[in-house]
């Protein structure tokens, strides 16, 4: 793999498929380590403002309904295609010339999401809700312009024969920071509280250390991206005024998709929409399930935040491997036929109370789904983006796989309100069965090669 290559893409049903010995070796290059490190910074944010803080909020007192509403904080990651643009084509005083476009935008990102994530910590939503749902915003922003540099520079890292492996690297440094953000902050909040209910009340300060120690966590992504090489600069057309800029960084980067997949497009962005709509609309209630069902923090984080995210890992390891000996195709569908029957298991958990055996049997395999299908499911959308507009092409692609599932998983609260837990894991479960056609449907069509 070769920091400094960077062919067009191809589809992800043309890639050659690898030996098994080889599909294994790309794991020890150096790309693949350093995408396990920026992996790391990406997803720490994420739990942050969406599980962690719903564990946090439910735990604080705040009602399901409110939560559910707040989980709207993670749109910023699918509105992220309206300023992808900037990031792809603008310069940054100063940070450009010495660190490339690439890094500049990364360290200004992960430089916001610490700063936001200070501002959660200070701040109790006990005393005053708002300003740390302002904060989680800031912190979301970051988050989320961080994903639309770093999304570029690995598309950018190598070519899409590689881009499997890449994205199985990615995602394991995006698991090893959500156990951290999700077990590791509750552990720390559960040793820094105080008294003989310390690992079920709520305190304020032990939260606060916590969350200090998170933004710290951020110095895994900063320390990277100082000492990694840009990626090779593509030449972009000069602009001689803000008409021309504005085309070239707006408008051609979704019309250029447009030309290349022509009708194929509609369907391509539809599935897109929808691939992981079970997962996403169920987790925003899953950590208030387990603060329901009367889960400690040192449960939670053991069983959920830590063996969980190691099948995760697994998943991801599997579906990396799968996806380019196989092809993306089939994972995909894999992937979406497990995610959608796991939800299933929420729902009789819904049924077993406080059953600490039977949360790590239905952690197990959920996580082991999610790790296959959102392997297959990145090298899948990294096959379908230009490098020409990676920044900008493949924000659409990550907003639009986010804007629908966040918008729908803000009623959550609601619906579990007015029909319990086991109805809604249910219907969760039932949301991916559109899922599959638009799989099945995609797997037909054979897309144009890029121009």
């Amino acid at each position: 793999m070769n920091d400094t290559t960077s062919p067009a893409p191809t589809s992800p049903n043309a890639v050659k498929k690898l030996g098994w010995l080889a599909a294994l070796h790309v794991y020890l290059e150096p790309a693949s380590w350093r995408m396990l490190c920026l992996g790391f910074s990406a997803g720490l944010p994420l739990l942050l403002v969406l599980g962690t803080l719903s564990f946090r909020l439910r735990e604080a007192g705040v009602d399901r309904s409110t939560i559910g509403f707040l989980s709207w904080v993670g749109l910023a990651y699918g509105f992220k295609w309206v300023w992808s643009p900037l990031v792809d084509r603008l310069p940054l005083p100063l940070l450009t010339r010495g660190l490339g476009r690439r890094r500049s935008w990364l360290l200004l990102a992960q430089t916001t999401v610490v700063a936001g994530l200070v501002g959660m910590a200070v701040l109790d939503p006990q005393v005053a809700l708002e300003p740390v749902v302002w904060c989680a915003l800031v912190v979301a922003f970051g988050s989320a312009t961080q994903d639309i540099a770093l999304d570029a520079f690995r598309i950018e890292s190598a070519d899409a024969q590689h881009q499997a492996a890449l994205a199985a690297t990615y995602q394991t440094g995006y698991r090893l920071a959500m156990i951290w953000a999700g077990a590791g902050v509750l552990w720390i909040a559960a040793r820094a509280a105080t008294g003989p209910d310390a690992d079920t009340s709520y305190q304020h300060a032990a939260w606060q250390t916590a969350y200090l120690v998170m933004a710290a966590s951020m110095s895994v992504g900063v320390l990277t991206v100082l000492l990694s090489p840009e990626p090779a600069q593509r030449d972009m057309p000069p602009a001689h005024n803000a008409r021309e800029w504005l085309r070239g960084a707006l408008i051609e980067p979704f019309a250029e998709f447009i030309r290349r997949y022509r009708w194929q497009a509609a369907l391509i962005l539809g599935l897109i929409a929808v691939y992981r709509i079970s997962d996403v609309v169920m987790g925003i209630m899953a950590n208030p399930f387990y603060v329901d069902m009367g889960y400690t923090k040192d449960e939670v984080a053991a069983v959920t935040k830590v063996f969980g995210v190691i099948m995760t890992l697994a998943g991801a390891f599997i579906g990396g491997v799968l996806s380019m000996r196989l092809g993306v195709m089939r994972i995909l569908m894999l992937g979406a036929v497990l995610s959608a029957l796991t939800n299933l298991l929420f729902a009789w958990l819904a049924t077993r109370g406080h059953d600490l055996t039977a949360l790590i049997w239905v952690i197990s395999a959920d996580n082991l789904a999610s790790g296959i299908a959102s392997a297959a499911f990145i090298a899948y959308l990294s096959g379908l983006t230009n490098v020409n507009y990676s920044a900008t092409q493949y924000a659409l692609f990550s907003s639009m796989m986010l804007l629908a599932p966040k918008w729908l998983a803000g009623f959550s609260g609601v619906y579990v309100d007015a029909h319990g837990y086991e109805a809604f894991f249910t219907s969760t479960a039932l949301l991916g069965a559109p899922v599959l056609v638009l799989v099945w449907l995609a797997s037909r069509v054979l897309p144009h090669q890029p121009r």
